[in-house]
């Protein structure tokens, strides 16, 4: 299933391909952090698949793959299934050769970043709309996905909704936390329902020149009660980047989930 070409000219005007492109660039620039990072998803998912044995797995934001133990998993399932809003080319044609793969491209937020763009329509800058009081967010639905693994997405389902909106709204901080809180909330409650793998960050912390420490939250909805469970920081210092120095590191969660308990 792929995007038509309107639909993919949204994603364009709402800087997604831009977006999209960071993420990798941001990988080539990162130190031994990302890689522990990696290492650390990929080994966490290994031992999930270990554990439930699935024969299909549908994995939700895979991007770029890079936290993904892609050749792997392909020995150990019969299905596998990626989903992401937009696929790079690089990994469509990387993924060419593996047999019983499939690629589908959809927004696993149920379909709110078409619905944002619809009700931003044509306000500006210079005229913006109030922040909507309650924008209904969708359920997201897959018929019989397997064991379905949330890689690094949970915290990132917001950005592309909220970029129209901090564009087209006036800023309203409450209004803004109930949003992204009722996105997170809305994809935890389709995992809740399979055999499911979490790996997410939980905060930022930040830290400047001088050694000061800020944090700030980018889990806002709470987990429940889950089978495994792995903590873990991911240095997110930029090799050259400010001499070198730290800016900010995440605090990362890892979970088993499984429907029937």
């Amino acid at each position: 299933m792929t995007h038509s070409p309107s639909y993919r000219r949204i994603l364009h005007r709402m800087g997604y391909y831009d977006y999209q492109q960071g993420l990798i660039v941001n990988y080539m620039n990162q130190g031994e952090g990302w890689l522990s990072h990696q290492k650390k998803c990929r080994d966490f998912i290994l031992n999930a698949i270990d554990f439930f044995l699935p024969e299909k797995i549908t994995v939700l934001g895979s991007g770029w793959l890079l936290e993904l133990p892609l050749l792997e998993m392909s020995e150990k399932a019969d299905e596998i299934i990626l989903v992401d809003i937009i696929h790079p080319p690089e990994v469509i044609t990387q993924t060419a050769g593996i047999k019983h793969l499939k690629l589908i491209e959809d927004d696993i937020t149920g379909g709110l970043v078409e619905k944002v763009w619809k009700w931003a329509g044509k306000g500006t800058i210079l005229n913006r709309k109030s922040f909507p009081e309650m924008i209904n967010i969708p359920y997201y639905h897959l018929e019989d996905p397997g064991m379905v693994i949330s890689l690094n997405v949970l915290t990132q389902l917001e950005t592309l909704p909220l970029r129209i909106l901090e564009k087209k709204a006036v800023k309203d901080k409450e209004k803004i936390f109930s949003f992204r809180k009722r996105i997170q909330d809305k994809h935890i409650c389709f995992l809740k329902q399979h055999k499911s793998v979490l790996i997410s960050d939980t905060k930022e912390i930040f830290m400047d020149s001088a050694g000061e420490t800020t944090e700030e939250r980018t889990m806002l909805t709470r987990l429940p009660q889950c089978l495994r469970e792995e903590t873990w920081t991911w240095d997110l210092d930029l090799k050259g980047s400010n001499f070198n120095r730290k800016k900010s590191v995440m605090d990362v969660i890892a979970a088993i989930f499984d429907h029937n308990g």
